[in-house]
């Protein structure tokens, strides 16, 4: 009640306004009352109509009311502020749902404060004051409060557990030594927990080491982190002059190139223009002997034409014609021919540098894993034995060899339905799940396909790329198709180079975030590396599709 009481305080004293206890309040002539800053913004808000009006009853004031603070009601919101305040302390000092009430308490009860090992009682801070004063607790071992003190008393002979029977590892009273745990190895409780105790503090320091040391090795790997950093900077860096430089060079290249094909087409066109020129003047002067020819043919006085034909000088013969050869054309298709040559050259320099670096970079240890394995032998050390679980298997699929192939078939092969089976996408998961360092080959015939990892909660029912091997980002896919081979996550696809082999082979260091693709035939060819953070264990997967594909995961040796 008195609660209820409270309530409708809070309301009574409460602005109409803001809905909050009244703060500075004023009456009006109306009877309401509002806080003053509330009451005034509301009144600024009308100072255009030159009529106030309550925001309650809507009556009207002309002129604009005067405000003027209601101490008593003043009064009154603070002492209701005050009953609140006390009543939210006495609140907190009873007991809640999940807390230890105090036993003696009656009525609502309080907070325990203590428990006590002795009475199996549980005191508020009133009541647990007579086991500080009286010499009579002086036995009496106080903790903190417990809901499980029932749990000390002996359910057999109703006693309080004072000992600890080493060979059943049990808390018994001191009547259960004489009972069923007779001949039993039998020391106090406080002996047993002085015991444990030494090996808890042992179990601390080993766990407060381990501590020390993954701090010092986390100081090196952030140091490690700072080095890598400072050396991919400083390697960009020096990447950007070089190629700076490069480009520079060849700017320089080309632009003398241009300048000797400009000066030499220059030096050649005004060669052809002299010779041309002599041509021209030698044509003008055959032309006009032509036509003095021409004009002496026509002469009809035989004796004047006899008199002025020998007095004609002899034709002589051209010295121009020989020169007119094809030299600055071939002398140009040579300079393309360089340029060119000189293009592959680069080409294939970049080429070769530029995967060199690649591998170089893709090779970087991570974190605290140990080194991935540079041989078969080695990886064959991690080889993890793996079966594919056939209640996930496609309708397409055939397993055999004890489950470890999976072959594409033409017609469906009915099997009972199972909640975890793929119902379109023709692929399969394994059994195992992987979570540490494992190392798996698979041998492949015709057809496509995928070699995945994948989390266990990818989606099994449906056709979308949520289904699907590396279509989405719970797993990841290496995509053999006759002699090419693709990186398949998320829906994006990445082609990758190497030699066809019909084994694949396939790392994962799952703590470290690494996952592997290797062609294996007489010797293992690195194809392509996944560095990510797995954040749940993994399974094998395999796709098939095709006529007669098939892929099995090998037994190895």
């Amino acid at each position: 009640m008195a609660q209820t009481g409270v309530q409708l305080n809070q309301k009574t004293f409460s602005c109409s306004i803001c809905l909050d206890l009244l703060k500075d309040p004023v009456t009006i002539a109306c009877g309401h009352s509002y806080c003053m800053n509330c009451i005034t913004r509301s009144w600024d808000e009308e100072d255009g109509k030159r009529l106030y009006s309550c925001p309650q009853c809507r009556q009207t004031f002309t002129p604009r009311p005067v405000l003027v603070k209601n101490t008593m009601l003043a009064e009154l919101v603070e002492q209701l502020k005050k009953t609140e305040l006390q009543a939210a302390a006495a609140d907190h000092c009873y007991a809640g749902p999940e807390d230890v009430a105090c036993d003696v308490c009656t009525g609502r009860k309080l907070k325990a404060a203590k428990s006590c090992l002795m009475c199996l009682v549980s005191y508020c801070e009133t009541h647990v004051q007579p086991h500080y004063n009286s010499s009579a607790f002086e036995q009496h071992k106080l903790v903190q409060p417990s809901q499980k003190l029932q749990e000390n008393i002996c359910s057999r002979h109703h006693r309080v557990k004072e000992f600890f029977c080493r060979t059943d590892q049990q808390c018994v009273c001191h009547l259960c030594p004489m009972d069923e745990h007779r001949g039993h190895d039998t020391v106090s409780a406080v002996a047993e927990r002085t015991e444990r105790q030494r090996e808890l503090e042992g179990s601390r320091q080993e766990i407060q080491q381990r501590i020390q040391d993954r701090d010092k090795e986390v100081k090196v790997l952030q140091q490690d982190v700072e080095a890598i950093s400072r050396s991919a900077d400083q390697t960009v860096e020096n990447s950007e002059k070089i190629f700076t430089e490069l480009i520079r060079l060849m700017e320089e290249r080309r632009s003398e190139v241009k300048q000797q094909i400009r000066s030499q087409q220059e030096t050649e066109v005004g060669r052809v223009k002299e010779v041309q020129e002599k041509l021209e003047q030698e044509i003008t002067e055959l032309k006009r002997r032509d036509a003095e020819l021409e004009q002496l043919s026509h002469t009809e006085d035989h004796i004047q034409f006899l008199h002025i034909y020998p007095s004609l000088p002899a034709l002589s013969g051209s010295t121009h014609s020989s020169r007119t050869k094809t030299r600055p054309l071939r002398y140009f298709e040579d300079v393309t021919t360089a340029v060119s040559e000189l293009r592959d050259q680069i080409h294939e320099v970049l080429r070769t540098t530029w995967t060199n670096t690649s591998l170089t970079v893709t090779e970087v240890d991570v974190l605290l894993s140990e080194p991935e394995p540079k041989s078969r032998a080695g990886f064959l050390k991690y080889y993890c034995e793996i079966t594919l679980d056939p209640n996930t298997a496609n309708l397409w699929l055939l397993l055999s060899e004890e489950n470890r192939k999976a072959k594409y078939k033409s017609k469906l092969w009915f099997f009972s339905s199972h909640p975890h089976r793929f119902t379109h996408w023709s692929q399969v998961l394994s059994k195992e799940r992987l979570t540490e360092r494992c190392y798996w080959e698979v041998k492949l015939t015709g057809g496509t396909v995928y070699i995945a990892v994948s989390y266990k909660n990818i989606n099994r029912a449906g056709l979308g790329p949520e289904c699907g091997f590396g279509h989405n980002d719970k797993s990841w896919a290496l995509i053999c198709k006759n002699t090419s081979y693709e990186y398949c996550y998320n829906n994006i696809r990445t082609p990758v180079s190497g030699p066809p082999s019909s084994r694949i082979g396939v790392y994962l260091d799952h703590r470290a975030g690494l996952l592997s693709f290797y062609s294996v035939s007489e010797t293992m060819t690195f194809l392509h590396r996944v560095q990510t953070t797995f954040t749940q264990p993994l399974y094998a997967g395999l796709y098939v599709y095709g006529n007669d594909a098939a892929a099995e995961i090998c037994k190895l040796e």
